[in-house]
């Protein structure tokens, strides 16, 4: 339990960190700006932070419920399955309906869904390597 908790409060935090890396570097800002009607003006930082480490202990643990369904012996094997699985029901969906209702340039989908891969396959190494039911 200790494990789940230290590593669910890491992967919150590398959320964060993740999330602030892809969201606002300049090629980000640009592509992006396509949202500047309706983003808001002024983060929440606090909210934020909170809402990455909630989806942190919402996605370890997760990972620990599927962890014998996950394909591959090895716990990286596993971590990494378990990141491409999130990744299509997070991401890929996510860029598909935004392709389908708004005008979004596809450099911007792109770049939404190189990212968020990326930034699975950081999260799924992380439990892959740190976790495994008792």
């Amino acid at each position: 339990m200790t494990t789940y908790i230290v590593i669910s409060v890491a992967s919150g935090i590398l959320f964060a960190i993740l999330d602030g890396i892809i969201n606002a570097n300049p090629l980000a800002r640009r592509l992006f700006q396509v949202y500047s009607p309706i983003a808001k003006k002024s983060l929440n930082f606090i909210a934020g932070i909170l809402i990455d480490l909630v989806f942190g202990f919402i996605m370890a643990g997760v990972f620990l419920l599927l962890y014998h369904s996950l394909p591959g012996e090895a716990g990286i094997i596993k971590g990494l399955s378990y990141a491409v699985m999130v990744w299509i029901f997070r991401v890929v969906m996510s860029a598909a309906s935004q392709w389908m209702m708004y005008t979004v340039p596809l450099k911007t989908l792109l770049y939404s869904l190189w990212t968020g891969l990326a930034e699975m396959l950081v999260l799924g190494c992380l439990y892959g390597l740190t976790l495994k039911p008792s």
